[in-house]
């Protein structure tokens, strides 16, 4: 599959939908290294990669189970059991995190999350390049205090969310899209823009 295809098609799978095989060793490497090209101004590295596959996933479930109860203490049981099954919809997840230099000179907080992110997307098409599918979850847990320190992230660090991996047990549905042209605009000086000239469809 050439890059363009693989971009422009790409489309999040149903985390439901995955099941076993999730990617080998050598191909959890690629996905890995795929990540690690986001753009990240400063050098600084931020991204924290966590593999959760396995009996450790219940284990994520009862956090995410505590985690909410500390939340939301009259949550009713029927919906704490759906945050502890959360996990166990696709054979992997990568928790994406960040380091925060918080006080950093150069670098604001918002960008160093936003390599977080790039990273979850490099990740998202090297998956499906490898032919997986994967989507990329987030929600209150992600942002949860308690949840954050179990991945030995500080408050002032990021979790960004999580990436289940799996193969989908049924094809993927394309996807209507938005055109260039509904979206895009030539800018040419402060409050002066106009619309492409030539529609362009992109189907995916």
């Amino acid at each position: 599959m050439d890059a363009m295809t693989l971009l422009h098609g790409r489309r999040s799978a149903d985390a439901k939908k995955l099941a076993e095989p999730a990617p080998n060793e050598e191909e959890m490497n690629q996905i890995l290294a795929a990540g690690l090209t986001a753009p990240d101004h400063g050098a600084l590295q931020p991204w924290r990669f966590f593999l959760i596959t396995g009996p450790a996933r219940e284990r994520l479930g009862d956090l995410f189970v505590e985690a909410t109860r500390a939340r939301e203490p009259d949550m009713p049981a029927k919906k704490l059991e759906e945050q502890r099954g959360k996990p166990l919809r696709a054979p992997l997840i990568i928790a994406v995190g960040a380091r925060i230099h918080a006080d950093h000179p150069k670098v604001p907080v918002i960008e160093q999350y936003e390599a977080a992110m790039a990273a979850a997307q490099n990740m998202l098409l090297a998956t499906e390049a490898l032919g997986y599918g994967g989507v990329f979850l987030s929600g209150p847990n992600t942002y949860d205090a308690q949840v954050k320190s179990a991945f030995g992230l500080e408050e002032k660090d990021a979790l960004a969310g999580f990436l289940y991996i799996g193969t989908p047990s049924e094809p993927l549905k394309p996807k209507r899209r938005l055109s260039p042209w509904q979206v895009t605009r030539t800018w040419t000086e402060p409050g002066v823009f106009e619309p492409l000239e030539k529609p362009t469809e992109i189907q995916g």
